[in-house]
């Protein structure tokens, strides 16, 4: 069954001497908008939230190479897979019925019935052009911006190593340096389109399971540049209209919450919808 609620959420995040996402265009740099506010790419967030639902064990159709489970090497390869995706015979037979393609991609993977996803075909003996079938999905999310500009820090690697001689002398060699932001809140914000659920099948099940990983979305990401504990989720605001269409827009119910630079926050009740408050775990 499909979505049968309009629903949203906001996710509330500490940062602290963690380079959240670096840019790599400019020298992994943590993400900044033009007023200096730190910014967590919405594909970054959607990366986090799809290695939580895998850890749950949801099927996923793009997963990261760090965290692969099935050992294909692309995503083409994946989708071919008769023991992971959908077989080579039916994943070349929707080249000519791009409902059946989406019907299959999305009864197979959660992300791709939640973000959705494109499916590219190349030219080969049975099409004369190459092919593209996209998938419009309900979750959207939207960059995490901070609450406040941010202040970063380089902090400068070295290596110990021993020098010449006996061994018993050590010198250090700068290796570069390693961005951080000191300390920050950020905030991010989705929705859940129940209209666009329809075609891809997305259920309030599958809005629940979103619901439940969003608390813990830092927790087994840890990295040289996010180490244990210095990235965590504060808090999450999930919204539930009163039906598909919604009891107001988008805009005022993202906008009904005011976050402040400590993470505490105002809310405004919206008649029609309800709110739940989550505690990060």
């Amino acid at each position: 069954m499909s979505l049968e609620n309009k629903q949203e959420f906001a996710v509330i995040i500490r940062v602290e001497k963690a380079n959240p996402n670096g840019d790599p265009a400019n020298n992994n740099q943590p993400r900044t908008d033009y007023e200096n506010h730190g910014e967590i790419s919405a594909e970054c967030t959607k990366r986090k939230v799809r290695d939580r639902l895998q850890e749950e064990g949801h099927p996923i159709f793009v997963q990261s190479d760090e965290k692969k489970i099935d050992g294909m090497p692309s995503l083409e390869a994946r989708a071919k897979s008769s023991e992971h995706g959908l077989g080579k015979d039916a994943f070349n037979a929707t080249k000519t019925n791009s409902e059946e393609a989406i019907k299959m991609a999305c009864e197979k993977w959660v992300d791709v019935r939640a973000f959705g996803q494109v499916f590219a075909f190349s030219k080969d003996e049975t099409s004369a052009h190459g092919v593209s079938i996209g998938i419009h999905g309900p979750v959207t999310i939207r960059p995490s911006v901070s609450v406040e500009p941010i202040s970063t820090t380089d902090i400068q690697i070295t290596k110990s190593v021993n020098g010449e001689g006996d061994g018993t002398k050590k010198s250090s060699d700068t290796m570069g340096k390693k961005p951080r932001v000191e300390k920050a809140v950020y905030v991010t914000y989705g929705n859940i389109c129940p209209q666009l659920s329809e075609r891809t099948g997305f259920s309030n099940e599958d809005a629940e399971a979103i619901k439940e990983i969003l608390p813990r979305l830092y927790e087994g990401d840890a990295s040289s540049a996010r180490p244990a504990g210095s990235m965590s989720v504060l808090k999450v605001i999930w919204w539930k209209h009163n039906s598909k269409r919604g009891a107001c827009s988008t805009y005022r119910v993202h906008n009904s919450l005011t976050v402040h630079k400590d993470g505490t926050y105002d809310l405004e009740p919206i008649e029609g919808v309800e709110v739940e408050e989550i505690d990060g775990f």
